[in-house]
């Protein structure tokens, strides 16, 4: 295994993934022919596609398994939610440490170019082109908790619910599982009184900014960390513009770039206690 694959995959990260994975099919039970390229390694190669933006022809042989075996890999795995499962593995962790600040979550959008395929439109902040558009929920330290994909000419309102409702139940440091934020911090985009309701219905606080009542040239004191994290998106270049014709594939990618964020912060963690 070359230091590449170790390094784009830890161990730790592939232990979690194979909780996760789908049990591999044997097409030849009878024995002979080609031995199955090792999912460890399409798993790194699938991950530095994601964040290198390279298209699958341009994947290095250094991995080992071919471009279509990786890409074949990529939608069976995208094909049974496999991204969305690890996503939900690594923040049940963080949860269950206590690293996850459910006292005040953020929520947004982005909105990014696309060549073609189901969920994109025109996008009214971009002279019209075709696009499509991220939204996410971040706990208070801008991990995601929540993602979801559209087309650019969706109004953001309109993926308040779905997202809220697309929390899963993450474990807790102490108690039952956690799925709704105590308050919710947003822009003018969700200013509709509906909303405000609805929010109310479930318990969860709100803090929308008012139309015509408060600036726009302040993000404010708590909804900056979304647009960190939306940044943090960024470093996917994948997601720099839609390519994939199919959304599923899209949201893959999206989901890929999530986990790698919470990931991060439980490396991160495990370096801390080990200094100490």
């Amino acid at each position: 295994m070359t230091d590449l694959v170790e390094r784009l995959v830890p161990d730790e990260l592939w232990v979690r993934f194979r909780r996760v994975v789908p049990p591999t099919e044997v097409l030849r039970p009878q024995g002979g022919g080609r031995r199955r390229a090792g999912d460890r390694e399409a798993l790194a190669a699938i991950i530095f596609v994601a964040t290198s933006g390279c298209t699958w022809r341009q994947l290095p042989p250094v991995f080992g398994p071919s471009w279509q075996t990786v890409y074949r890999r990529f939608a069976q795995w995208s094909r049974a939610r496999v991204w969305a499962r690890l996503h939900r593995v690594v923040l049940d962790e963080l949860g269950a440490r206590g690293e996850l600040d459910w006292s005040r979550c953020a929520i947004d959008s982005v909105s990014l170019r696309a060549a073609k395929g189901p969920l994109t439109g025109p996008n009214p902040t971009d002279r019209g082109k075709l696009g499509s558009k991220i939204h996410l929920i971040t706990d208070r330290n801008g991990l995601p908790l929540s993602l979801g994909i559209s087309a650019a000419n969706m109004h953001d309102s309109q993926g308040l619910q779905p997202l809220v409702r697309g929390i899963p139940p993450i474990r807790s440091f102490r108690g039952p599982r956690r799925r709704r934020p105590a308050k919710l911090h947003a822009d003018k985009g969700y200013d509709y009184d509906h909303l405000r309701r609805w929010l109310r219905k479930r318990g969860i606080r709100h803090r929308i900014a008012r139309k015509g009542i408060e600036s726009s040239q302040r993000l404010g004191r708590h909804r900056w960390v979304v647009e960190r994290t939306v940044s943090w998106l960024a470093g996917c270049r994948r997601l720099h513009r839609r390519y994939e014709r199919k959304a599923e594939h899209f949201l893959a990618f999206t989901g890929i770039a999530a986990t790698l964020i919470c990931h991060r912060r439980l490396v991160r963690m495990d370096g801390q206690k080990q200094s100490v």
